[in-house]
Formats: structure tokens, sequence, C-alpha cells
């Protein structure tokens, strides 16, 4: 572990010299440094996960991929997605914008005497290694992201934007990224407000976010391959998560149906379906085990949204029609019922 902390950070350094320090004087930034510096590690960060996205992944898709590419306008919008946040430009709208008020609000949470819990120290001896305190972390922020996950997928004003992840009915590694801007911005606040309040190391926080974003490329990924019945219960494979993109599969679950009154005698119930849906794991699958809502069906089935496919319910083609028209559901959705 130290080992590698230690060739990122030489790595992290020749480039923040040579390019990023240089660009910072130039932009009248020079009291901001710091910031820069953190700014060039998730760049390098982002470069390597392109480089392992174009050099391991993609030649795995052309290899056995699940379904022919026939529209790649829309892959390549998906491309736009995660170069936007693999090359650090969401980031610098989080440093201009949010930082500032996330540094004032723990602030204020320090002050009112709420103490980081730093999770490696609750087992001395055994908890305080590089390599056990990093899985600890990762199981954690996992489990986070599972619960974070469902609630995407439960309250129907976030469902509003989520739904332009789900609407990519072309999925491939670059689909991970197709969100809408808003939803970015609330799930990095929260990974924020965790990091700082589990008192994760830095450079641990930045590994922790680097596999899980090239992981979640890998499940993405147009690629018909599954890990076993073992493989698939202790790790999330792109089989597992396309079954959550699958059509009425992934985001409904099934409601409870009631017999309803009507003026027709013996008129049948109507079959209902609620938000909700199944393979919410981040990482792992196990939280979809233990909490009832693992898929373990071994087929690939088509993605998108059931309004959408089967309504034609527009969601965007380009970037800037995506995000319109989530904003637009957001509206709707909390508009009060008439």
């Amino acid at each position: 572990m130290d080992t590698l902390i230690d060739a990122f950070a030489n790595a992290q350094a020749a480039l923040y010299e040579n390019c990023l320090q240089p660009w910072a004087f130039a932009l009248g930034l020079g009291s901001r440094l710091e910031e820069v510096y953190t700014g060039t590690g998730w760049l390098l960060v982002g470069l390597l996960q392109l480089a392992v996205m174009l050099l391991v992944i993609e030649p795995l898709q052309r290899w056995r991929p699940v379904e022919p590419v026939v529209n790649p306008g829309a892959v390549r919008t998906d491309v736009i997605y995660t170069l936007i946040h693999r090359l650090g430009l969401f980031r610098i709208a989080l440093f201009f914008t949010i930082d500032p008020l996330m540094d004032e609000l723990m602030g204020h949470l320090r002050v009112a005497g709420l103490a980081t819990i730093h999770l490696e120290d609750l087992w001395p001896g055994v908890t305080d290694g590089p390599w056990t305190s990093f899985l600890i972390y990762l199981v954690v922020f996992d489990f986070v992201g599972y619960w974070l996950h469902r609630a995407q997928h439960q309250w129907s004003w976030w469902w509003a934007l989520h739904a332009v992840h789900h609407s990519q009915r072309q999925m491939t590694q670059w689909t991970d990224n197709r969100n809408h801007l808003l939803d970015d911005l609330m799930g990095a606040v929260i990974w924020v407000l965790v990091a700082q309040l589990i008192g994760i190391a830095p450079s641990q926080f930045v590994a922790v976010v680097a596999i899980t974003q090239l992981t979640e490329n890998f499940q993405h990924a147009n690629l018909r391959v599954s890990l076993g019945y073992w493989g698939e219960r202790l790790w999330v494979s792109p089989l597992f998560h396309r079954l959550h993109h699958a059509v009425g599969i992934g985001h409904e679950s099934a409601a409870k149906n009631q017999a309803q009154t009507s003026e027709v005698p013996g008129a049948p119930s109507v079959a209902a379906t609620v938000l909700g849906g199944h393979n919410f794991g981040v990482l792992l699958p196990w939280w979809d085990i233990c909490f009832g809502t693992a898929d373990f069906s071994k087929r690939f089935e088509p993605t998108g949204i059931r309004d959408q496919v089967e309504n034609g319910r527009d969601y965007g083609e380009g970037f800037w029609a995506q995000q319109k028209l989530g904003v637009k559901r957001l509206l709707s959705a909390w508009r009060p019922p008439a």
C-alpha cells in the first residue's frame, strides 16, 4: 500500500509542477495552490481510469458484446459525461461553488461537538493496518452507496433526476457517468460528509473512489459475461448490474394488489408497480442479498425505462436536452397534485 501511495504521489507531484502549477499562477490562483494540488490528484486518477477503459474494457466489449451498437450518437453523449467527470471539470465546478459551503458546514458541526469517528481505531492492532483499514472503508462506503442508490429509486423527486442514467438503451462502459448534474451533486455532498465523519485519510478516499468508479465502468460494459455462481454473489458483475437497468425489472417493484371497487361487478384488480427495483449494490451484491433486492437471473435484458419504451416518453438525446428534461421532471415531481 505504501509503495502504491508513494508512486502515485510522485506522479501527482510531477504533473502538478510541470503542468497545473504554472496554469494556476497564470489564472491568478496562487493563493489556492493546495487545492490545485489536490485537484491534480483527481485529474491523474481520471487519466489512469480512461487508460484502463480504453486498453482493457473496450477490447472486452468488442470481444463479447451483449448487443450491437446501433446508436453511436447516444454512446458519444455518454463519452461527454465521462470526460466531464474524469478530467475534473465537474470537480472544478464543485471547487468554486460547493466546497466553501461544505467547509463552513463541517466547521459548524465540529463546534456543535460532532467528532470524527476513525474506523481504523475501533480495533487497535487489527484494523490499523493500511490494507485492513482500506477494506473497512471500502465496505462502509459501499453500504452507504447501496442505500443512496435505493433512495434514488424510491423517492419520486430523486428518481426524476436519476432517470437520466437509466434512459440509456445502448449501455456501454461509458454509461456510468451518464447522470443529471444535480444527481451527481447530491451524491458528491453525501460522500464528502461521510468521508469527513468517519475519518478516512485523503489518499484512501481517492483510492476508494477510483476503484468504485472503474468497477462501475466494467459493470456497465456491453459485455456478455458472468462471474459464475459464487462470483456473482461476491462482486457486482455486468450481468447483475444490467438487470438493474433492464426495462421493468431494475427500476420497478410489484405493488401489493388489492381488490378494487368498480361499477362493473367482477372487474379484475389492476396489476400495479411502484418505484423500487433490484440489484442496487455498487460493488458488493451482499446488501441486495441481505435486504431482499437481489435478482440473479441469468439473462441479458434490453435496457431503458418502461414509459420510454412503451409510450415513447422523451428523456433527451444530447447532454443539454437530458439536463433540461431532468429539471422539468424534478419540478413536476415537486408540484402538489391538483
